[in-house]
């Protein structure tokens, strides 16, 4: 297991697209005194947080969980992967981004563009892998839905010099 110094070393230097070096930041953090070591986690773009999101995000939003589920039911699916409403609502820790950086650093990256784990889809869509005409082909595909992902794809194809106008 990688120390996140380690892990964010190789997402922002050798496997971050060079339009986005410098731009795009990841941030997690585990706070010593709290327990269980709680944390939070961020990605950052030009020093503005894009997506954040800490254990204590858990519970100060969970009212605003869908109401047809039981925030333990909620939370027993978050845990196994992160999805929209999760990052959404700021439902994901560091240790979120620790499990993501594992999944996307140990397979494709075709893979990765296909993970039921949206932070591990945000880190290969902006992994240098991953050429223009992929974006072109993502940017049709990805469903209206996936707002999050489809921000940072437009996010990787501005900083291209793409159109990103549907």
């Amino acid at each position: 297991m990688h120390t996140w110094s380690k892990m964010r070393s190789k997402l922002e230097n050798e496997h971050l697209a060079e339009s986005l070096r410098g731009h795009i930041t990841y941030f997690a953090t585990s706070f010593s005194k709290a327990p269980d070591h709680w944390g939070r986690a961020a990605i950052l773009l030009d020093g503005k947080e894009v997506i954040e999101g800490s254990y204590c995000e858990l519970w100060s939003n969970a009212d605003l969980l869908p109401k047809d589920e039981t925030l333990n039911d909620r939370l027993t699916r978050i845990f196994p992967y992160i999805d929209e409403t999760a990052v959404k609502y700021g439902q994901f820790d560091q240790q979120c981004f620790y499990n993501a950086f594992g999944e996307f650093d140990n397979q494709s990256i075709e893979k990765s563009l296909e993970s039921d784990d949206l932070i591990v889809r945000i880190f290969a869509v902006l992994d240098k892998r991953v050429g223009k005409r992929r974006l072109l082909a993502l940017n049709e595909t990805t469903n209206e839905k996936d707002e999050i992902f489809r921000t940072f794809l437009h996010i990787r194809m501005a900083a291209e010099g793409m159109d990103t106008k549907e």
